[in-house]
């Protein structure tokens, strides 16, 4: 009975380390960086050496304390390379303490006040016959549709951004890597 008993517990304990080590691994790595399910946006996107531009211009916008809060967001987080193909000088110019407004409108037009996964988006799409309306907290309605599997957002302006790295979980949502950044309507 006590070799039964020790099996059973031994091969539970198996169990749960196995799982818990499946939901660690389920986060893929973002810019070189581990992204940690127990961990939020904020505390996650530290890590990424392709979205330091993103976490100085949070850091700009006052937007801290909001990704570090409760959620659930989506977020849709352009990479270095998205911000730095905006014409040039947008970034430096949007970093300065008078353009702040304007900033905080274009971060909190990537942030969805829900969260989202790719499958959650792609069944929105499908529902919505290839094309999802989608408000962000920063007012701005973006197009979600997929080609492929892979989910896409088109802004107010036409531009159409693809997601390149989807369904990375947070304490307080998720976040999809993008390839552009989005803008409200100007």
């Amino acid at each position: 009975m006590n070799k039964f008993h020790n099996a059973i517990l031994a091969s539970a304990a198996a169990l749960s380390i196995g799982a818990a080590g499946l939901a660690f691994a389920a986060n893929p790595m973002v810019g070189g960086g581990e992204m940690f399910p127990e961990k939020n946006i904020i505390e996650n996107a530290v890590n990424s050496k392709d979205h330091t531009i993103l976490v100085a211009a949070v850091k700009a916008a006052g937007l801290v304390e909001t990704l570090e809060g409760k959620g659930p967001f989506t977020v849709f987080a352009p990479t270095n390379e998205a911000f730095a193909a905006l014409p040039a000088g947008t970034v430096e110019n949007l970093l300065k303490p008078e353009n702040k407004d304007m900033l905080v409108k274009i971060l909190t037009c990537h942030v969805v006040g829900a969260e989202a996964f790719s499958k959650d988006v792609m069944q929105m799409v499908d529902a919505d016959k290839g094309m999802h309306p989608v408000k962000t907290l920063g007012g701005c309605t973006l197009t979600a549709m997929y080609e492929g599997g892979k989910v896409m957002l088109k802004d107010e302006n036409g531009t159409v951004a693809t997601v390149t790295i989807a369904d990375v979980g947070q304490s307080n949502g998720v976040i999809h890597v993008i390839d552009k950044v989005l803008l409200p309507k100007m």
